[in-house]
Parts: C-alpha cells; sequence; structure tokens
C-alpha cells in the first residue's frame, strides 16, 4: 500500500538550488547575481524591512505617553462568586481554580474579590485578597489565607 508520504515527486519538480560564486564555469561567477557594489551586494548587507527611506520612522512619527512599570504584578482575578462551584469545606487553592477553569493554566497569582455572594465553608488559599472578600469569606464560615501571610 503507499501513502502519502511516501509517494516520490514527479520528474522535474524538485529542482537544485543554484550554488552562486563558484567560479566562471557555473554560470553564477564574480559577483554572484548580486550586481555591482552598493548595500545590497555586501555580505550582510540589505535593510530592514521597517525602513522607510529616509522619511521619519512610524515610531518616531508617533507620540509617546504613559509609563511602563516594569515592576508590575499581574494578577488573575476571581471574584466571591465564582467560588459557590466548590463543594463545602474544600480547599481552594490555584490547582484547584485552574481545575473548575476559573484561571488559565499560565497563572501564578490570584487575586481574590469580594464581588457577589458566597454560600460555602471553604478554606481559601491565595496570593492576595480585598477585605470585602475577606469578609464574606468568614461570614460564610470559611478561613482566608494570603500567600505573604503564609510564608
Amino acid at each position: 500500500m503507499v501513502d502519502l508520504a511516501s509517494l516520490p515527486a514527479d520528474s522535474g519538480a524538485v529542482k537544485n538550488r543554484k550554488r552562486v560564486g563558484r567560479g566562471a564555469g557555473s554560470g553564477s561567477q564574480k559577483t554572484a547575481g548580486r550586481g555591482h557594489k552598493g548595500q545590497k551586494s555586501r555580505s550582510g548587507g540589505g535593510i530592514h524591512p521597517w525602513f522607510e527611506g529616509g522619511q521619519m520612522p512610524l515610531q518616531r512619527r508617533i507620540p509617546k505617553r504613559g509609563f511602563t512599570n516594569i515592576y508590575r504584578r499581574e494578577f488573575a482575578v476571581v471574584n466571591i462568586h465564582q467560588l459557590n462551584c466548590f463543594e463545602d469545606g474544600s480547599i481552594v487553592d490555584l490547582e484547584s481554580l485552574q481545575e473548575k477553569g476559573l484561571v488559565n493554566q499560565g497563572e501564578s497569582r490570584i487575586k481574590l474579590l469580594g464581588s457577589g455572594l458566597l454560600s460555602k465553608k471553604l478554606t481559601v488559599r491565595v496570593t492576595a485578597c480585598s477585605a470585602t472578600a475577606i469578609e464574606k469569606v468568614k461570614q460564610a464560615g470559611g478561613l482566608v489565607e494570603e500567600e505573604a501571610k503564609l510564608a
């Protein structure tokens, strides 16, 4: 039986690459198809794709605004009402939140916010937590353990 992976190519379908600069008999000698002199004839020469012909480049024409804090800490946000999907008395942490699909797999920091109501008694282990969320978990009979306080 012949499968698609083992089919031979038609004759003339695969062409050998032209080896340039290999002497007068090769058909592409001396300048090797690059013409005479200039930026594009040099080794490593050529212009980058974003070069605009000497015109003021786009990244310099557009006004700059704002500030990017390189020390910013990103959090995955989970609201109190989302925790009602857990069983009563269970421990809610990063792994359990990822299993339930409340947090993406790449996330490492979680912040619990107090939007909604909680009807289950849970032990919640998160990186950060709002005061409202702590209050609502305690009202439901649960416990909140923040990462900073765990260490």
